[in-house]
């Protein structure tokens, strides 16, 4: 499976959140230890929204292991971004190429998954002919990932993010039972428009896999007013982590098991997750 973390607040250099904790992303991708594999080597990915609104985010990917890549070092010294997504890939089958790197990006969305498509292989082609015929040429990869993504872009992500991604479900667990696949979709999902972010916890067997997102700043304030760092950004700075990133007492929660959540500067949310029929 994979590691993944999607940061939301105060404008922050990459390298404060990707390499400075102790249980840093990067060190994730060597040393899991809520994860499927302990090893995390089979790509990365990082995309992020410029602190100037210019529409779309950018993109670094690459096929190699996150912890000895030079550019992505380079990068976290000097990029700063209010919003930005961080994926360690462990492939489920599909090759190992750029172009099957998180995050996948398609306007000013981007997404990124943990997790996969029981049987996909099996699915693929009926999946792939209900992607809108205008999209299909954007999708780059082979991975069951991205389509998804372009699967929900098709069901209506534009005018309704948690509705999208439910009727995507639907039609992914529909296709599977027909092929007969018992559980056919595990996943925690990330999903951003450069101002707000959804983060899903679903699968078909309703064990899935691990996700947790952060205290209020103003909490954590409380509970460790010695921190210096909680002190430098906004209360509603968010990270939500397939893994915890320290040890910090208080610092994490565990997203329930089929629900969904929203970060935005107004308040956070969290709602129950289920699939719509599309």
């Amino acid at each position: 499976m994979c590691r993944w973390l999607a940061y939301s607040g105060t404008p922050m250099l990459l390298d404060t959140i990707l390499y400075k904790p102790a249980h840093s992303l990067i060190d994730q991708s060597l040393h899991s230890r809520l994860g499927v594999e302990t090893t995390n080597g089979d790509g990365f990915g990082i995309g992020w929204y410029a602190q100037e609104d210019i529409g779309t985010p950018a993109l670094l990917k690459d096929i190699g292991p996150a912890w000895n890549n030079r550019n992505l070092r380079e990068i976290a010294d000097h990029v700063r971004s209010p919003l930005f997504f961080a994926h360690i890939r462990a492939s489920t089958g599909t090759a190992v190429q750029q172009t099957n790197s998180h995050p996948f990006r398609h306007g000013r969305w981007m997404w990124m998954h943990n997790g996969a498509i029981t049987g996909f292989h099996l699915m693929r082609r009926e999946l792939s002919l209900l992607v809108d015929p205008e999209l299909y040429s954007d999708i780059e990869g082979t991975t069951d990932s991205e389509m998804m993504f372009y699967l929900a872009v098709t069901l209506g992500l534009d005018q309704d993010p948690p509705g999208a991604v439910a009727r995507m479900v639907g039609v992914v667990e529909r296709s599977g039972r027909n092929h007969g696949v018992e559980f056919p979709l595990q996943m925690t999902i990330a999903v951003a428009d450069g101002e707000r972010v959804w983060a899903f916890r679903y699968s078909s067997q309703g064990a899935s896999r691990s996700l947790f997102y952060s205290t209020r700043v103003d909490t954590l304030r409380k509970l460790h007013p010695d921190k210096a760092f909680l002190q430098e950004v906004s209360e509603d700075t968010r990270l939500i982590v397939s893994e915890p990133l320290g040890d910090l007492p208080g610092a994490w929660n565990e997203v329930p098991e089929s629900s969904y959540g929203v970060v935005h500067a107004a308040a956070d949310e969290l709602h129950p997750f289920a699939p719509q029929p599309a």
